[in-house]
């Protein structure tokens, strides 16, 4: 199919819930009309809800008999006009949250090395009604399980354990937390880590137990206690201990856990919940992190979560503002630059 360029005037009316559908069928139109100018196409998505995204996504369908997305993956696969990165970043930002969640943990097996902390995000960072959503999309488009998939990959790795280990807890969808088993919990995760003395290392089994039998929610309550009773946060203490791959694995996975997006930062940060995400995006800007795909990742996964708070402590950290830097970036194409920078416009509640 050859794709022109055309001069774009994309609408920017808002979907709201006395919008007719014959606004979203014009919009619909002008999209594929004008298809070939992704950059104007991205800037018009980064306005949209996600409501009014699946809105223009089904019409489009309905009208073309073409899926927006589909359509933009086959541009990727053709390296169409070597826009790899928008059209990468632009179909993830027209999927459901699930489907785009499924999608992302499949890319995680398709380096040579299992991109973990990708998956990471998902199980510890979704509600288990919206993982169980994650795992049907992926079954169904991938043909395999998903907790099967981490379980298979590649050599023994101490994110399975652990990841497995979480999705054993989503299983048993809790709902209530209760402060007398957070403390139960604390106490044990100190008398099987920094309470055995640092040369003894923790009780890979114990920690692996408590992951699997308490919900996400029970979890960031029992290291709220650990700290409350010891004076420090549970993942502090596990740089005590010895350095082993396990316990490497297991601050990554604490600290997406117990402050999202925080958990990429090397250690906790007196400046915000948000560590995390500021210091990925550090890395991606700067072209510091092997992790080529977490930039869009992040921008796109975020923008609509805590994007106004990412901005504010990553100019607090760097001087600078987060648009501007990814101004800056020479490793990002300019469409791609464009678009990033209207998610990060995005305001968020």
């Amino acid at each position: 199919m050859d794709y022109m360029i055309y001069s774009v005037n994309f609408s920017t009316m808002a979907y709201t819930s006395n919008s007719s559908n014959k606004n979203c069928e014009t919009e619909c139109i002008e999209i594929h009309n004008q298809w070939g100018h992704l950059n104007s196409l991205a800037q018009a998505m980064a306005r949209r809800t996600s409501y009014e995204r699946q809105r223009i996504r089904e019409t489009y369908k309905a009208m073309y008999g073409e899926d927006l997305v589909d359509r933009l993956q086959k541009m990727l696969l053709n390296n169409y006009h070597g826009n790899h990165e928008i059209c990468n970043a632009l179909s993830l930002w027209l999927l459901d949250q699930h489907e785009r969640d499924a999608l992302m943990a499949k890319e995680a097996f398709e380096n040579s090395e299992t991109n973990y902390k990708a998956l990471v995000e998902i199980y510890t960072g979704r509600k288990s009604s919206h993982l169980l959503l994650i795992k049907q999309v992926y079954q169904t488009k991938y043909r395999m399980q998903l907790d099967q998939h981490i379980l298979n990959s590649e050599l023994p790795h101490s994110y399975q354990k652990i990841l497995i280990a979480l999705a054993t807890s989503h299983k048993s969808h809790q709902s209530e937390v209760s402060p007398h088993v957070a403390k139960c919990d604390a106490r044990r995760l100190y008398e099987t880590g920094e309470g055995r003395g640092g040369a003894r290392g923790i009780e890979e089994g114990a920690i692996l137990e408590i992951l699997s039998k308490r919900s996400i929610q029970q979890l960031k309550l029992t290291f709220e206690t650990y700290k409350h009773i010891y004076g420090h946060n549970y993942a502090k203490s596990l740089k005590k201990e010895r350095n082993g791959e396990f316990e490497v694995a297991l601050r990554v996975v604490i600290k997406c856990m117990y402050a999202p997006p925080k958990y990429y930062a090397e250690h906790y940060s007196k400046l915000s919940s948000t560590n995390y995400a500021f210091q990925m995006l550090h890395s991606c800007i700067e072209g510091t992190t092997l992790d080529k795909t977490a930039l869009a990742r992040i921008m796109v996964s975020r923008a609509e979560i805590d994007m106004d708070e990412i901005q504010r402590v990553y100019k607090k950290k760097y001087a600078k503002d987060l648009r501007d830097a990814i101004r800056e970036n020479n490793s990002t194409g300019i469409d791609c630059k464009d678009f990033f920078v209207a998610l990060a416009g995005i305001r968020t509640p």
